[in-house]
């Protein structure tokens, strides 16, 4: 296995270096009223230094589309430095039209040329039918598409339902813990691509819990949209928890961009000496949980 690009080790500000690419479609999840409903694409722009996610409702493939996205992606995060995509037709078309577009702008001269060499955004291509290049990106196209399917299932959405649950996706995204936020042993916070984007944790407003037998259409449907889970489970082992170590506490139907983060405060190991369970403590008390149930976050120095 390689080593990361160095593009993933710069400390830029948020997206300006970053991944582009499509999920989709999204068979007859888009609708107007009155009219048939039809396929839609989303557009997933991730952050090289932060992980952090920005998703972007698109009609169709076509390059103009894809110019479309990104002017709205630019307009709410800044001009990137470089955006990093596969071989797909509407990115080759987007970059051949961004570099058309500034050598039209140097053409000119003065302080056009200036602004252009200061603004202009490069677009670097993996090499094709290479997937595995592109992981960062394929990563968080994976988890989009299981919280926006899970959530959507057959129903159809309008233009305003789909846009919210769009940002629903992307602030549960944008919440997940990359590490503990300092060293101190009794610190129970994790930094999250939230923390980087506005300065503090992503938090959801309040909502009621849902009865588990009920129908949809009895709701308002903005309930249903609103009415993200995310839930963790373990497959393979991980190195003996220790005692000071920050983890998430693996809790099953959450709200939406909660997360209970605790402090490892005694192991108990098993005759193999192989730590399976733990006690934590979290803001609401103390625990003792199975490792299955706990993920360990790195101490960012």
């Amino acid at each position: 296995m390689g080593n990361l690009p160095a593009d993933r080790l710069r400390a830029l500000r948020p997206f300006n270096i970053c991944g582009v690419d499509f999920c989709g479609p999204f068979s007859r999840t888009y609708r107007i009223r009155g009219k048939p409903p039809y396929k839609s694409y989303v557009a997933l722009f991730v952050c090289f230094a932060s992980k952090a996610v920005h998703l972007e409702l698109v009609s169709d493939l076509t390059t103009d589309a894809f110019l479309l996205a990104f002017q709205r992606f630019v307009s709410r995060r800044g001009i990137p430095e470089k955006v990093w995509c596969d071989n797909a037709t509407n990115f080759v078309g987007a970059d051949r039209h961004m570099r058309e577009f500034r050598a039209r702008l140097e053409e000119q001269g003065g302080g056009i040329e200036t602004f252009a060499s200061k603004k202009g955004c490069e677009f670097a291509f993996i090499p094709p039918r290479a997937l595995h290049f592109g992981g960062l990106w394929e990563a968080g196209v994976k988890s989009a598409k299981h919280l926006f399917l899970r959530t959507v299932g057959q129903d159809l959405l309008t233009a305003e339902e789909l846009g919210t649950l769009l940002t629903s996706v992307e602030a549960v995204l944008n919440s997940r813990p990359l590490g503990a936020l300092s060293s101190d042993p009794n610190d129970g916070e994790a930094l999250t691509p939230g923390h980087l984007l506005i300065g503090g944790p992503l938090l959801a407003p309040p909502s009621a819990a849902l009865p588990d037998q009920i129908s949809l259409t009895c709701l308002r449907r903005w309930r249903g949209v609103s009415s993200l889970r995310q839930r963790s489970k373990w497959h393979q082992g991980e190195r003996n928890l220790v005692v000071g170590a920050l983890v998430v506490v693996a809790e099953d139907n959450l709200p939406p961009q909660q997360w209970r983060i605790g402090r490892v405060v005694a192991v108990h190991a098993g005759v193999d000496s192989k730590v399976r369970v733990a006690d934590v403590r979290t803001q609401d008390g103390e625990y003792r949980r199975a490792v299955h149930r706990l993920a360990l976050l790195p101490v960012l120095l």
